[in-house]
């Protein structure tokens, strides 16, 4: 990562094991905020095949572009001509411990655990809400990531900030 281009574009890859809700909001809010420096992309080890219909609506509520978002295995970005990922988050616990394909070019990766909010029991209004906890907490670190002054950063720093980013966002997520 040293010396970054200031005009190259990074590829983001964001994994939870099912690609239907965490890593499907990641990728759209990664390609909203990062729009001309860095392309969101997303994927599971085990994607249920579709994205949650909370997630879409959510997605859809905030004006993100969902034309593009699907579910789908990190088998996709593992071959011979798949986009070349600089950077690798885990968005759940299940994915972090998995053993991940081996990413061509080493990506620089870290774990940004974020609850589940597919989870959530409840009323259709509970559950959105998890959802948009989970936006949140997800827009911050990401907001907080393409902030970074990559180009003054040097690998070891930069893996020390995307740490980071997942340990304070999380402290900040349990005071809440």
């Amino acid at each position: 990562m040293s010396n970054p281009s200031e005009n190259r574009v990074y590829n983001v890859l964001f994994l939870c094991t099912h690609n239907s809700a965490r890593s499907v909001l990641a990728e759209a809010i990664m390609n909203r905020l990062g729009a001309g420096r860095f392309k969101g992309f997303s994927a599971g080890s085990s994607p249920k095949g579709k994205v949650n219909p909370f997630a879409i609506n959510l997605l859809d509520k905030l004006n993100y572009d969902t034309s593009v978002i699907r579910s789908k295995s990190w088998d996709e970005f593992a071959v011979p001509g798949a986009p070349r990922m600089d950077f690798v988050f885990t968005v759940c616990d299940n994915a972090a411990n998995e053993t991940c394909p081996v990413w061509p070019g080493q990506p620089m990766s870290a774990h940004w655990g974020v609850p589940d909010p597919s989870d959530t029991k409840g009323t259709e209004a509970e559950i959105a809400a998890a959802f948009a906890d989970t936006h949140r907490m997800l827009y911050q670190r990401i907001s907080i990531f393409t902030n970074l002054p990559l180009a003054s950063l040097d690998d070891i720093a930069l893996k020390q900030e995307l740490d980071n980013i997942g340990r304070r966002a999380a402290a900040l997520s349990e005071g809440a």
